[in-house]
Parts: C-alpha cells; structure tokens; sequence
C-alpha cells in the first residue's frame, strides 16, 4: 500500500506524537509498504510565522482562545493544500494523526484513518490555550465530533480514549496501545560511564531521567517537589529533564524557591537519539503523570522506551499507565500528586538497585512480547485495507 502519514503539527518534534509517527513509519515500511509523511514542518518557516504564528498572537491577546483555533484551522488550510498537491501519488490512505489533519485529508478528497491520541478539547483546557465554558471550547467539542463520525475508521491509543470517542461521537474505534522500536530501545547500561562523561554527568551521581513534555498534566513540577525528601539521604542525586512546554516557568520557580539549582538539569528539547543515551545513564525513569481538566495519560510513549531501555520505572497511576505497568513486579506505580509517595519510590530504588534491576529486566521482556512497532504495524495494516475496501 502507499500510506500517507499526516499532522498538523511539527514533525519531527519533541513529543509522543511525533515518535509515534516515525515508529509507525518503520514498522509499516518493513512490512513492504511505501509510507511517506506530511506535517506542518512542511509549511516554509516565513509563512508559518505569517500566516499562523503572527494572527494567532494577537488574537489572543484580544480574547483568550481565539488564536488557537484559528491556529488549528489555518494549519488545516495549508495542510490540505499540500496534500491536494501530492495528489498525483495516489496513496491508498491516509493516516491522520488529529482532528484538523482528518480535516484536511477529507477535503482534500482523500481516503482517511485516523488516529486519536488524545483529547483535544480537554487538552487545550488543561494546557491553558482556551477557557473552560468558552465558545472555544464548544467549537472544538463540536470539531471532534464531527470528526471522528466522518472518517473511515478510529484508532485509539487506549482503551479509555475508545471509551471517550464511543461517549462523544458514538462511534467505535479500535484501541491499539503505543509501541516502540524495539531495536532501537534496548537496553545499553554498559554504556552507562561512556555517556554520563559525554553528557557532564558525575559516575557516581545518582540520576532520575524525566523524558517529558512540560506541560501540566505530564505532572512534572511533582519530582521537584519530592526531591528535597531524596536529598536528604542521597544529598548529590540529580533530576534530568528532557523536553519543553508551559510548565517550564514554574519549575524554574520552584527549583530556585527550593534551592535545587544544582540537583535539576532543564535540558529542553534533545534528539530522540540522545534521548536514548540518558535512559542509559539514569538510575530511574520518572512518569510522573496527573489528571487534569479532564485528560488522563493515554499508553504513554515515554514510559515504554523506559520499559525497553532497561531504567527501572516509576509512574503515577492514572490513565494508561496503569495498562502498561504491573506494580512491583515491571515497574513502580505512584499516587499521583503524592509527593511524599513520589519521594519514598524514588528512594526505594536507590536502596535496592537489585530491586530496580529486576523490574528493569522484566519490563524489557514485557516490551519485546507486547509492545513491539512490528505487531502494531500489522494491526494498523489490517485496519488501513479494510477501510480502502
């Protein structure tokens, strides 16, 4: 078949969506497929900034919300303008990867798929681009809706965003779980030394590694707050966080409010590449996921290259996670917004790295049996024919 991968938004960029596209890529293409993608990474950088970034600025200066959508529908406009101009290759489907990218492919006259990784109104909630009972947030639960009754067929990334589309829309999808690499996500702790000299870090230093966008309801402000507790007994452990987002700003807050400058690494945005080499160096990998504005972490990419990359993990209990991880025997799971249960887990695995080995060892045979992009390919596959049909 040929595919057509398609987003509204960067690709690639730090974040799930992204490193799901690109897995999705190479389990379909090692099937014998011929998949290309389109994003808004496509759009020249000028007009970008003129026709997205610049209106959408001031009109939310204006009213709160309205630049967002207009974002969203702009990015809809020139996506299907790029797909009406690839016309000519005659994919078999289209895979859109949100809302407004469906958008796009059906009026582009397209055959369309999509996949649903999340909730786009709730998010836009709890990220703080709209406002609760706004006319924003009407239009966009309506965008939803409409959307998922018109596409061919739903994928959902878990079982609780199959349940949200089936209450919303009444349509029911098909939940496939998030997958990695499993070559590319292996574990490399033999390098441990090699890429702690590389990235500055001491060898005998131990380190909480926090793959995560910064945003609210990737909780990320919680392993900041549970530090000062790991401190006390292990004084040079060190928080790493790779990733950007709203968030940062109140980190920072608490980070000088809590004198922690020297334990806390704000990396920003690092290439998925190097983001592999500090699963390896880490002690622990931290998920520290919370609800919020009614969106729950759906089978949370991060957590699973954490699983394959051989870290011992910790996540909060919400969501998705709660699928992936089985407590004490693959992983730790927490409360969320437990800071003090955060902190006694984090210590729990410096006391007893045999202990975090062992969960380590089991998640990595959890990822390779249940978790691996060529299984989800074939799925994904089954699906795409049966929607051309």
């Amino acid at each position: 078949m040929k595919i057509l991968l398609a987003t509204v938004y960067h690709y690639p960029h730090t974040g799930g969506l992204s490193t799901h596209v690109a897995t999705l890529k190479a389990g379909l293409e090692a099937r014998g497929h011929e998949v290309d993608i389109l994003s808004f990474s496509d759009i020249p950088e000028l007009k970008q900034n003129m026709k997205v970034r610049g209106p959408g600025f001031l009109m939310n200066k204006l009213s709160k919300g309205k630049g967002f959508v207009y974002g969203l529908q702009t990015r809809k406009k020139m996506l299907q303008k790029l797909m009406e101009a690839v016309k000519q290759k005659n994919y078999d489907v289209v895979n859109a990867q949100e809302v407004y990218a469906t958008f796009a492919a059906l009026d582009a006259g397209l055959p369309v798929v999509s996949t649903v990784h999340g909730y786009l109104t709730y998010e836009a909630l709890s990220a703080g681009n709209i406002l609760k009972d706004s006319p924003e947030e009407k239009f966009l639960m309506e965008e939803e809706v409409k959307a998922y009754r018109s596409t061919r067929a739903i994928i959902t990334v878990d079982t609780r965003i199959k349940e949200y589309v089936q209450r919303e829309a009444g349509i029911t999808g098909t939940a496939i779980r998030n997958f990695i690499n499993v070559d590319d996500f292996r574990p490399e702790k033999e390098k441990k030394a090699e890429f702690r000299q590389k990235h500055g870090v001491d060898v005998d230093v131990p380190v909480f590694f926090v793959p995560r966008r910064l945003t609210k309801k990737n909780g990320v402000i919680y392993p900041i707050l549970s530090l000062p507790a790991v401190l006390e007994k292990y004084p040079n452990a060190q928080l790493i966080y790779a990733g950007t987002g709203e968030a940062m700003d109140e980190m920072k807050r608490l980070i000088a409010e809590h004198k922690l400058e020297g334990n806390v690494r704000l990396l920003g945005a690092i290439p998925h590449d190097v983001i592999k080499e500090f699963y390896a160096l880490a002690d622990v990998a931290l998920v520290p996921s919370v609800h919020s504005a009614g969106v729950e972490e759906a089978t949370s990419i991060s957590a699973l290259e954490a699983m394959g990359s051989g870290s011992p993990l910790i996540a909060c209990a919400v969501g998705g996670l709660k699928e992936i991880i089985n407590h004490n025997v693959d992983g730790l799971l927490t409360e969320e917004k437990n800071v003090e249960e955060l902190s006694a887990a984090m210590i729990e695995l410096l006391d007893d790295p045999a202990k975090g080995q062992q969960l380590a060892d089991r998640a990595r045979k959890k990822i390779e049996d249940e978790y691996s992009h060529m299984a989800a390919a074939e799925k994904y596959e089954e699906i795409y024919m049966r929607a051309v049909k």
